[in-house]
C-alpha cells in the first residue's frame, strides 16, 4: 500500500496510491493518516480496501508529509562506509544518532529554504523507516513487528552550522530540512530494505547514486539499538543515512546549493521529490 496526505499545508486529506500510480481520495474512509493509522490493526483494515473503488483525485494537488503526529525524527549519521570516506570520517563501530527537529518536516515537494547565514547547503538522500508499534528494548528478529513503512527523504543539512561543534543538530534542523514522502509504503511493498536503489540529481546532474545494501548498519540493527536508548513512538520515523556523492564530497572544490537550484530524488519503489532552494524571506 501506499498512503499520502495531499493538499495546501494544513488542509490536506488522506489518499491512496493505485496500481497506475493515480491519487485516490481516502477522506471517506479515514479521518486523517496519523499515528493512530499507523498501527498494523489499522493498516490490515486499509490494507483490505480496492483503490479503485475510491474516487480518483483530479489535477496536481500538492503531495504534504504522509502522515501526521512525528513525535521524534531520529537520524543516523555516516552509515555508509564510502560517505565517511568522502567526508574523511572514521567508519563508526556502532550506530552515530542525531536528531532532527520536528518543525524541519515539511511536504517532499516542498520549497527548501536556505538559512539566513547560511554557506554550505547540502544534500543526502535517505530511506527513512517508519515506526508502527511502540518500540521498546526491541531485538532485532522482532524489529519488523514494529515497522509500518518506509518513506523517501532528504536529510537537508547546513555544513557550517552541522561542523561547528561536534553536535551536529544545529545544521540538520532549520526550517524545510526534513522532506518525507510523497507516500509511506507499507512493509508488504518492500520485502528487502537492504536491496534498494536510491539516487539525486542536482539541476539534472546525478549526484549520488547508491543501494541500501551498502549501509554499515542495516534497517534491523538500526531499529533495535534506538530502541534501546529511547521509547519509540508511532509515527516516529529513523533516516538511515546516505551514500556517497554529497556536495560536501565534491573534489577538489564541494558543491554547495543556492537559490535557484533543484534537488531532485528518488528511492527504487518508494517514489522521487523534487525541492527548489529559495531564499529565507527577511
Amino acid at each position: 500500500m501506499k498512503l499520502c496526505r495531499y493538499g495546501k499545508d494544513g488542509y490536506e486529506k488522506p489518499g491512496m496510491i493505485d496500481a497506475d500510480g493515480k491519487l485516490r481520495d481516502l477522506s471517506k474512509i479515514i479521518d486523517n493518516l496519523d499515528p493512530a493509522a499507523l498501527s498494523p490493526r489499522s493498516l490490515k483494515m486499509l490494507s483490505g480496501i480496492k483503490p479503485d473503488t475510491l474516487p480518483l483525485v483530479t489535477g496536481n494537488p500538492r503531495f504534504g508529509v504522509p502522515y501526521t503526529g512525528i513525535s521524534k525524527y531520529v537520524a543516523i549519521g555516516l552509515n555508509y562506509s564510502d560517505h565517511a570516506a568522502e567526508a574523511g570520517m572514521a567508519v563508526p563501530g556502532e550506530p552515530i544518532i542525531f536528531m532532527k527537529s520536528t518543525t524541519s518536516i515539511c511536504g517532499p515537494n516542498d520549497d527548501t529554504i536556505q538559512p539566513r547565514h547560511s554557506t554550505k547547503l547540502d544534500w543526502e538522500v535517505e530511506l527513512a523507516v517508519v515506526i508502527g508499534t511502540k518500540a521498546q528494548y526491541v531485538p532485532e528478529d522482532r524489529v519488523f513487528d514494529y515497522v509500518a513503512g518506509y518513506c523517501v527523504a532528504n536529510d537537508v543539512s547546513e555544513r557550517a552550522f552541522q561542523l561547528q561543534s561536534s553536535q551536529w543538530d544545529k545544521g540538520k534542523g532549520c526550517d524545510t530540512f526534513g522532506p518525507i514522502g510523497p507516500w509511506l509504503v507499507t512493509q508488504d511493498e518492500v520485502p528487502d530494505p537492504q536491496n534498494l536503489d536510491m539516487w539525486l540529481d542536482v539541476n539534472g546532474r546525478r549526484m549520488q547514486s547508491g543501494n541500501t545494501r551498502t549501509m554499515v548498519f542495516g534497517v534491523r540493527k538500526l531499529v533495535s539499538y534506538c530502541s534501546h536508548y529511547m521509547t519509540l513512538l508511532p509515527g516516529d520515523i529513523i533516516c538511515t543515512g546516505t551514500p556517497p556523492g554529497v556536495g560536501m564530497g565534491v573534489k577538489p572544490n564541494p558543491v554547495w546549493l543556492k537559490p535557484g537550484d533543484v534537488v531532485t530524488l528518488g528511492i527504487q519503489g518508494l517514489g522521487a521529490q523534487r525541492q527548489n532552494i529559495v531564499t529565507c524571506p527577511q
